[in-house]
Order: structure tokens, then C-alpha cells, then sequence
């Protein structure tokens, strides 16, 4: 069956590659050199180029839709093909290999790992995931089958994205640490990161044969770590908001939390002394947030209410407890 299969190849007069695999980027036509050499006619279809390879070389290569016939049209690719198999014996190995040229579209990216560096605003560690997609063409057929092809007999859509993704990382890292953007800015920036680490992308894949285009990046995520410093800043930060808009300092703020928490801890005799000491600690604490003092006798009445006005927006603001709220209230009224 391998003698009839043998002769039928070499009986093939015409080297065409026919209704192609829409997930192959390239494939072998034959290695068999006899069958090469019996053509009569090429035919390179629309969005097709063709290879000639010898002894693992690149010799020829056509780019352009074309139809040759082989015993009498001139065509430099034809030319340098025939100069080789003059000479060719059985044991020298030449072969014909097509390939793609249109651009493939719409293709999927993912980072295979998160991406980890300095967050430049924040200084602690962020892990980056992100994904998206891209177009991508063959650019330099020699280089194509030089740098990716090798002794493979064909290339698959698949194969080029697996090689995509594992190169990806590094041009990505590289971008975000020169760009400077803090986890909080990457989404709103994501245009202009996709613009740079394409740039990045564009020399890597080059060197392989392959040009990148409509690089996007679709959308990013953070790992667990990340997420809850990322959790933690936006809860302080909100926290000091709070405290701002009701003419609050932050470390004040903190200090009442501090000791009204310390009061609530009444478990046990020990724990009722704590409670007791926090409780005296926290009357303070509030006294000086609210800048309290004693007024000398015929004070301005102004003073009071803007003592209970600032204590009410603590109060709204869920600062102090509602029995904080009366007591203090209670407090400065009878100094009035």
C-alpha cells in the first residue's frame, strides 16, 4: 500500500495546495524530490505563499498569486528550484511547503501567571492577571520557517498562540514597570498599556517572522493578596474621608475607635477594671476631638452650638454610639 501511495505522489503533476486546513498556518506539499521534479505546473492561490526548502535551507520562496507552468515559463522561483534538483539524488533532502498570508483574526490571550511588580504609588507588590486579544500575520516567510518551523511538516493556528502566551509575560512586566501606573490606574489606562506592550510584542515577534496588530487588552484581575491590600487602602481611605468631612483628623478618629473598643471589652474582673479605664479614656478622647474646654463664666453661646453641631455630625457619621452621643450632649449642655 506504501508503493502504490509512493507512485501515486509521484505522478502528482501539479503542486498546489488545495482546500487548506482553515487552523493550519503552514504545510508541507512533499519532501519527496521526484515528485518535485516531475511537475508541470504551480498554482499559489489568493492569501497563500509557497517555500522551497533544500537540505533544511530556505533557497526560494513566492509570495504573489500565481499559476507557472514549469516547462516553459521563466520565474526566478522555479529558476533556483530547478538549479538545485539538477543534482538532486534520493538521499539529499528538498521539500515544498505552503503557507498562509492573510492575517488571522480575533485571537484570545491570557496571562498563563500573574504578572507581579511595584505598584510605584502604594510601594508593595501587586500580581497583574490579565486578557484580550490580537491579529496576527506570517511576515517574513524565511524567518517564519527558520525560527518556528524547523523539521516540522506543517504549523497550527494553536501552536502560534501557545508560543504567544509563553512569550507574553515579559513585555507586559516590562511596560508596567516602566510606565509607573498604580493597581487603581490600570483599567482606566488599559488603551495606552495595550499601545506599549504591543510596541514590546511587535520586536519580539518580528525577529520570529510574525507581525502583531489590534493588540487589546480586554480586561485585568489581581490575586488574592493584591485584592485585600487593594480592600484595605480603599477602606482607610474612605475612613478619612469620613473623618474630613466632619472636621475630623484621622488619627483622632482612630484614637476613638481605639478606646471605644477598649471600653466594650468588659469580659471578667480584669476585663470590667479595662472597660472601666477605656470608658474614663474614651470621655477624654472625645473631649479633646471636640476641642472641649472649660469656658470662663459668660461665654459666647456660639461656642455651644457649634460644640453640638460638630458632635451630631460625629453622631451621623457613625463615630460615637447613640449613649455616647446623649452623654456627650448632656456634657456640654449643663457647661452652658
Amino acid at each position: 500500500m506504501a508503493f502504490i501511495d509512493g507512485i501515486k505522489r509521484q505522478l502528482r503533476s501539479v503542486i498546489e495546495w488545495e482546500n487548506p486546513d482553515p487552523d493550519l498556518l503552514l504545510a508541507q506539499w512533499t519532501e519527496n524530490g521526484d515528485e518535485i521534479k516531475n511537475a508541470s505546473k504551480l498554482i499559489v492561490g489568493p492569501g497563500q505563499g509557497c517555500i522551497f526548502v533544500y537540505q533544511g535551507q530556505v533557497k526560494a520562496i513566492i509570495e504573489d498569486q500565481c499559476m507557472i507552468n514549469l516547462e516553459t515559463d521563466n520565474v526566478p522561483f522555479w529558476t533556483m528550484i530547478k538549479k538545485f534538483m539538477q543534482f538532486f539524488e534520493s538521499e539529499h533532502k528538498a521539500g515544498i511547503y505552503f503557507f498562509r498570508k492573510t492575517k488571522i483574526l480575533d485571537q484570545k490571550w491570557g496571562t498563563t501567571s500573574p504578572i507581579k511588580y511595584q505598584d510605584p504609588k502604594y510601594h508593595f507588590p501587586v500580581a497583574l492577571k490579565a486578557y484580550g486579544n490580537y491579529s496576527y500575520q506570517i511576515a517574513d516567510p524565511g524567518d517564519f520557517f527558520v525560527n518556528i518551523v524547523g523539521s516540522h511538516n506543517q504549523m497550527r493556528i494553536d501552536d502560534f498562540r501557545n508560543i504567544l502566551s509563553a512569550r507574553i509575560i515579559n513585555p507586559i512586566s516590562d511596560y508596567l514597570a516602566e510606565c509607573q501606573h498604580s493597581f487603581a490606574d490600570i483599567d482606566a489606562n488599559r488603551d495606552e498599556i495595550a499601545r506599549g506592550i504591543a510596541i514590546k510584542l511587535a520586536i519580539v515577534f518580528r525577529k520570529l517572522g510574525f507581525s502583531i496588530s489590534d493588540f487589546r487588552i480586554e480586561g485585568t484581575d489581581f490575586d488574592e493578596d493584591t485584592l485585600r491590600r487593594i480592600n484595605r487602602i480603599a477602606d482607610l481611605t474612605a475612613e478619612a474621608q469620613a473623618a474630613q468631612a466632619v472636621g475630623l483628623d484621622y488619627a483622632k478618629v482612630q484614637q476613638l475607635d481605639a478606646l471605644r473598643e477598649a471600653a466594650r471589652n468588659e469580659g471578667g474582673g480584669a476585663g470590667l477594671g479595662m472597660g472601666m479605664g477605656a470608658g474614663i479614656g474614651l470621655g477624654q478622647g472625645m473631649a479633646q476631638a471636640l476641642g472641649a474646654t472649660t469656658s470662663p463664666a459668660g461665654a459666647d453661646s456660639n461656642q455651644t452650638v457649634a460644640k453640638l453641631t460638630e458632635l451630631k455630625q460625629l453622631f451621623e457619621a457613625q463615630l460615637i454610639t447613640e449613649a455616647e452621643y446623649a452623654a456627650k450632649k448632656q456634657q456640654i449642655l449643663a457647661k452652658f
